[in-house]
Order: structure tokens, then sequence, then C-alpha cells
């Protein structure tokens, strides 16, 4: 018998002390093998793909989901596997990177909210507003009292959007430092991903615990009701995808959405 994956489990409640060693990212439970979860992640597309319809006709309601994980943590795969399914034209994926000259002339925020989702579409942050806590605070490219008062920010801003009709779900994709290695010696070897390499990964490694330390307090201070964080097992990919499709699947169904009613009376249309 199946057991369900309870995906509570992995979601941080407000107030948590977040221990990223408390986390194990091998996790798998409620999954007996990778066979099993293919099975379940072809249904969990199908029924995102008819959320996402009745989304984008009832337009009332917008998704956001914020996909933040350390280098090769699989924040690109787990994009194209969970959204294979999707109609192109009610999602959009941004990927941040270093912010451009006119970028850096704002607050940073202001890149991120030109590029939120308007209602009726599903909006996917490859990396977020949440760089400006963990790459600037590891590499002291703001000083420390800047970047504590943005944690106060972020939450107010994700607030502001929540008010806003724009329901919000966060993920950290927890691999181990194990894996990662294994994965960026992947990409080194391998021609189909070697293009993908970056050497700065390889020296982002020195910084593991920094990170950690880094991740730990973003999902500790801007884990809330309206913009929860969840730590999702991603040392095994197939048990990643799984785990934020049911997330993501079971929040389109809390909104109870409805196809709108046609502004006619299909019983007095004749097609001739």
């Amino acid at each position: 018998m199946k057991t369900a994956i309870s995906t509570k489990s992995f979601l941080v409640p407000p107030g948590t002390n977040v221990k990223l060693a408390d986390y194990d990212p091998d996790d798998t439970t409620g999954i007996a093998h990778k066979q099993e979860a293919e099975g379940q992640l072809t249904k969990l597309r199908k029924q995102l793909s008819d959320l996402q319809l009745v989304l984008y006709a009832e337009h009332k309601h917008a998704l956001l989901v914020v996909l933040q994980a350390l280098d090769a943590g699989g924040k690109d795969g787990t994009i194209r596997h969970i959204f294979t399914g999707v109609n192109p034209q009610g999602c959009t994926v941004m990927a941040f990177k270093i912010p451009t000259p006119e970028e850096a002339d704002h607050d940073f925020l202001w890149r991120i909210h030109k590029a939120v989702p308007p209602v009726g579409m599903i909006g996917i942050f490859n990396r977020s507003h949440y760089e400006s806590v963990l790459v600037e605070r590891v590499h002291n490219l703001v000083p420390p009292d800047v970047w504590k008062e943005r944690y106060g920010q972020i939450n107010a801003f994700e607030e502001m959007l929540s008010a806003n009709r724009v329901h919000i779900l966060k993920f950290f994709l927890h691999i181990s430092k194990d894996e990662q290695k294994r994965r960026i010696e992947s990409r080194i070897h391998d021609k189909a991903k070697n293009w993908k390499m970056n050497m700065d990964d390889i020296k982002e490694r020195e910084h593991w615990d920094e990170y950690q330390k880094a991740f730990a307090e973003a999902l500790t201070k801007c884990s809330t009701s309206y913009a929860p964080w969840y730590i999702v097992p991603a040392n095994k990919k197939w048990y990643r995808n799984v785990v934020i499709s049911q997330v993501i699947v079971d929040r389109l169904k809390s909104l109870k959405m409805q196809f709108p009613k046609g502004e006619f009376d299909p019983d007095q249309i004749v097609v001739r």
C-alpha cells in the first residue's frame, strides 16, 4: 500500500528556529522507490495543468513559487520536471542574476516587484530577493546592519503581495555537501552539462558553512503564515519533484477556484 507524503513535515512553522543539520536531505519518507515517485508525479502534473487552466480563466489569484538552493541544488531541474505540462501562456519564469547597474541603483526589492506574476498567472523565481540576505551577506557586499534589516522588509513585502491576491510558496532545496560535489563533478565531465559549469560554483563551496548559517536564518525569520518556507529533501531528485508538486497542487486546490460563467445562454445559441 502506498503511503501518502505528509508535506506538512517539510513546512517551517512561523517561529521555528531552523537548524539545517536537523533535516535529512536523503529523506524519502512516503515513497518506496523512484518508479512509484514517477507515477505520482505524472498524476500531479495532470492536476497542476488542470488547476492552472482554472487559475488563468478565473483571473482572481496569482501563484508565486520561489526556489532557493545552493549551487547545483536543482532549481532548473525542478522547474523542468514539475511545470512541463503547464500552458506557457499562464506561466512565467524569472532567474535573478547579479543586479544590472540600473537594478543596483534601486532598492533590492525593485527588480523583484516588477517580476511578480499578475492575477491568473503562475510565476516561478529561480533565486529571488533572498539573495540579498544570502550572497550579499556571505560575501560582505553590504554591511551587517543593512542585511539584518532586510528580513523585516522581505516579510512586509510578502505580506503586501499576499494581501493583493498573490499566493506565495517558497522552497529551499536541501542537498548535502557530498551530493553537491557529485553534481558539480558530473557537470565537469558531461558534455551535455558542462556548459552550465561556473568556476565560481567550486569557489563557493569554500563558504558552505556560512551559507548554511545564512539559509537557516532566512528560513527562521521569513517563514510566515502568508509566505511559508518548505525545506525539501533534494538529494533524490524524484522525491523533490513529488514533494514540491504536491504542495503546489494542494495550495491551488485550497483556493476553490471555478471557471467563470459565459456571458451568454448556451441553450439559445445555434451554430449553423
